[in-house]
């Protein structure tokens, strides 16, 4: 197993319950402004960022479970919880998106007055830029780390920022007497929180059923490991991902006459060959094959 196990798990929880509490500070900020004020759009941003913080708490759980270790009920482990939570999130953000374009449809029928427009306007200022620097944060970490639940949760973020926005735009064309802006604006990133679900609905489904689309790794992969003494050919490649990791079978052809001694040996070398082309590399067997 790949030696970053628990610090890559533990940089994924660690952002991911920051952002839990984050998101629950400023949604409850961005509602009482938002009473206050009388906008609208304020409100709803705050009930997003409300639900987006469960949306954050599902991820957490799902990269706390993938942590533990493999069991009798689960000999594999538990990696694909983190893909799990993913697709989880992904789901929740077809709530959410839905929510969003419905409130900001009512709101485009009944625009409303917004009173102390300078607070609402510096509360969703703010919001914006948190989310933004904690969509940064997050894309870091799920680059460093390939945590699909996180990578779902930064483009979330995205959304959140992008919404505090328009939101902001909406108020400031109220206060200069363009009510209906904020609702359209609102729309408009309904549809996109619908566009990020369904990428992220495809690629965690994909992963869940052991897809593997990466034909050039496994060329690459299948030339180097030509070149460890005693392979004379390689059989089979065939990997899948298992939460960031991929792991699979190897099945290489060697002369007849090799000891289990020998095989061993080539065993070794191939696997310390894996994480020069796979990264992260995790479980992988290698099957043994002789020349007819």
């Amino acid at each position: 197993m790949h030696s970053g196990s628990s610090e890559r798990f533990e940089a994924g929880e660690w952002i991911a319950k920051l952002s839990v509490f984050t998101l629950l500070f400023m949604g409850i900020l961005e509602l009482t402004v938002g009473k206050v004020t009388g906008s609208l759009g304020l409100v709803a941003d705050g009930v997003n960022s409300l639900l987006d913080s469960l949306v954050s708490l599902i991820v957490w759980v799902g990269l706390h479970y993938s942590r533990r270790r493999p069991d009798a009920r689960f000999h594999f482990g538990y990696h694909k919880v983190e893909t799990l939570s993913a697709f989880m999130v992904a789901i929740s953000m077809i709530a959410i998106g839905c929510y969003v374009i419905i409130l900001s449809y009512l709101t485009f029928l009944n625009p409303g007055v917004i009173s102390f427009p300078s607070l609402a306007l510096a509360t969703v200022l703010i919001a914006g830029f948190i989310s933004l620097y904690r969509a940064f944060q997050m894309r870091s970490v799920a680059k460093r780390y390939s945590l699909l639940s996180i990578r779902t949760d930064a483009n979330n973020s995205i959304k959140d920022a992008s919404a505090s926005f328009v939101v902001f735009a909406g108020v400031l064309g109220a206060t200069f007497g363009i009510r209906g802006l904020d609702a359209v604006g609102g729309m408009i990133i309904g549809f996109f929180i619908l566009g990020v679900a369904y990428v992220a609905i495809k690629e965690s489904s994909l992963i869940l059923l052991d897809a593997c689309e990466s034909p050039e790794m496994t060329s690459v992969l299948s030339g180097v490991l030509r070149t460890v003494p005693g392979v004379r050919e390689i059989g089979s490649i065939r990997l899948r991902p298992s939460g960031p990791y991929l792991t699979g079978i190897i099945s290489v052809i060697v002369d007849g006459d090799e000891t289990i001694a020998d095989a061993e040996k080539i065993r070794r070398q191939i696997i310390e060959i894996l994480p020069s082309v796979v990264e992260p590399i995790g479980e992988v067997t290698v099957i043994f094959r002789p020349t007819t």
